[in-house]
């Protein structure tokens, strides 16, 4: 379907959504859906080939538990009789998105059946050595797991995997010898690799420490790969763009790629694909045609799209775009308004909705909900002022003020100096982090708050890097610096040396076995919201590079 077609179809669907009711963005969307498309970055590809043929090794001090040695090269596979073999692991060395070809060659007589080959391509060791059958009907899609069989009717040609993938390690295997006297190998194969990356535009310093450069450059991997037509969140699972991913990507792009085409693009889609009021769904899905993930909606991400198109106008100077999306912007803000119980605070039971902060089982938001709403009130008046539209929002200052005084009082445990969250009072990192990226807290609070909270028995942690994330920027903001750098170090660091060449969805360095749904293959080891250390490492060279 040319992308004509598919403008056409996707401001069609809108239409009929919004047919209902009043469309705040009336005779805009086919313009924004337009605008999405003209920024479409064209792909870089790159071809690669095996580096070793490997076996697995169960151990116990590996990640996870399994890691692969070497055990030949590919030459040694090519034109060996795959009867022989049966089955074969090879490694590429690194991780790569993009589209698996292989050759096979007839080693005797001529083929009278067909061969059934099973292909299964992994991030990690660990995951093409775990069964993925029987599956629990609780988890995500089974169809997500990269396993794949070939039927081959003809030999000697080329035979390319329908299949996108994101893997590093391939595992081959004989499903079942079809009889008969003939022979045959794979005596070739390769991978196109592709990404909208670019260039890294960016540079460290030469004193930088090893560990911190390290850390960039996996980093750098992780958001390459997950640029794709859009910020993919992970291009192995979900394959789709969510704002809360590319807040973080956008960030991070901003110090390294600097491919903006690709942030206008998303802004675009995200606002073209709006719900019928104007609100914006936390996901969208580019096939067949761009649509909305109908029905996911998180109140925080769609707060957070401003926070991203304000940091765009900064980077780029595009006022036009600023300008032009800048009612999607005040939308997002009334909606998170609506939210607004007694005393001025978030009220996460006001009305349905999914208030994601992280992955963390029994995690209160009420706190981070109430600084996430600041923030964004904060950063949209700053993108308000920065394209003449102020005396739009001129009541922001004030909101501002009563909703930072409200936190303060009621959710702000002076004699602790812990923030509390929720009926239950809960202590969790996340609530401490985001009162001190809205400037509820002072420095000083803040960080008496957040080293309060780490030392405090039973708090609830972060469980993914995208949490991490606003703790350490939490750390820098209240000027924890030495425990900024510390963190980033110990935690992305530790993937690092758990052998991460991309950087992980979910991590607790306590449990290499944790995952948000109950089964560690589904677990993106390529993942977005995980890139953000090349964001702290060169917005803060100061802190990280000396």
């Amino acid at each position: 379907m040319n992308s004509i077609k598919a403008l056409a179809l996707s401001a069609a669907l809108l239409a009929a959504a919004s047919a209902l009711a009043q469309d705040p963005y009336e005779g805009k969307r086919e313009r924004w859906l337009k605008a999405a498309e003209d920024a479409k970055p064209e792909f870089v590809y790159t071809t690669a080939k095996p580096v070793a043929v490997v076996k697995a090794v169960k151990d116990e001090a590996a990640f996870q538990g399994w890691r692969y040695e070497r055990e030949g090269s590919p030459e040694d596979l090519y034109g060996k009789s795959f009867k022989t073999l049966e089955t074969v692991t090879l490694d590429f060395g690194k991780h790569m998105v993009g589209y698996f070809t292989f050759h096979t060659k007839t080693l005797d007589r001529c083929m009278d059946a067909p061969v059934r080959l099973k292909f299964t391509f992994g991030e990690l060791p660990a995951e093409l050595n775990t069964p993925f059958d029987p599956w629990s009907k609780d988890r995500l899609g089974r169809g997500w797991m990269q396993d794949e069989t070939v039927t081959l009717t003809r030999l000697d040609e080329w035979v390319r995997i329908p299949r996108r993938i994101a893997f590093r390690y391939v595992k081959i295997e004989m499903m079942g010898w079809p009889g008969g006297g003939y022979d045959f190998a794979i005596d070739d194969m390769t991978f196109t690799a592709q990404t909208t990356a670019g260039k890294v535009m960016t540079t460290l310093s030469p004193d930088c420490p090893e560990k911190i450069r390290r850390i960039n450059e996996v980093g750098l991997e992780t958001l390459k790969e997950c640029m794709q037509t859009v910020y993919e969140d992970g291009p192995k699972r979900d394959q789709r763009l969510w704002i809360g991913d590319l807040y973080l990507e956008a960030l991070a792009n901003s110090c390294s790629f600097r491919n903006y085409s690709l942030t206008k693009r998303c802004l675009y889609l995200f606002a073209g694909l709006a719900r019928e009021d104007g609100v914006l769904f936390a996901p969208v899905i580019e096939d067949p045609v761009p649509h909305p993930q109908y029905g996911t909606y998180i109140p925080a991400y769609a707060m957070l799209w401003n926070a991203t198109l304000d940091d765009y106008l900064s980077d780029t100077g595009d006022r036009a775009t600023a300008d032009d999306l800048f009612p999607v912007a005040k939308i997002q803000i009334a909606d998170g308004l609506s939210y607004l119980g007694e005393n001025d605070l978030f009220d996460v039971g006001r009305k349905p909705a999914w208030h994601f902060i992280d992955h963390r089982p029994g995690l209160d938001v009420s706190a981070s909900m109430q600084g996430v709403l600041i923030f964004a009130l904060r950063k949209t008046y700053e993108l308000a002022s920065a394209i003449g539209r102020g005396n739009e929002v001129a009541e922001y200052p004030s909101l501002i003020k009563r909703l930072t005084k409200a936190a303060h009082k009621h959710m702000y445990d002076s004699k602790s100096g812990l923030v509390l969250s929720g009926p239950d009072k809960q202590v969790s990192v996340m609530s401490q982090a985001w009162l001190v990226i809205a400037g509820v807290l002072t420095p000083k609070e803040g960080a008496k708050a957040i080293r309060a909270a780490l030392a405090t028995e039973g708090r609830v942690m972060p469980g993914t890097p995208y949490a991490t994330h606003y703790l350490v920027e939490a750390m820098l903001t209240c000027g924890m610096y030495k425990e900024a750098r510390e963190y980033v170090e110990e935690y992305w660091g530790g993937m690092v040396d758990k052998g991460a060449d991309t950087f992980w969805e979910a991590y607790d360095p306590e449990d290499d076995l944790y995952s948000p749904y109950g089964f560690v293959p589904l677990n993106s080891a390529c993942h977005a919201w995980s890139c953000s250390p090349v964001y702290f490492i060169h917005k803060y060279p100061e802190v990280f590079q000396r």
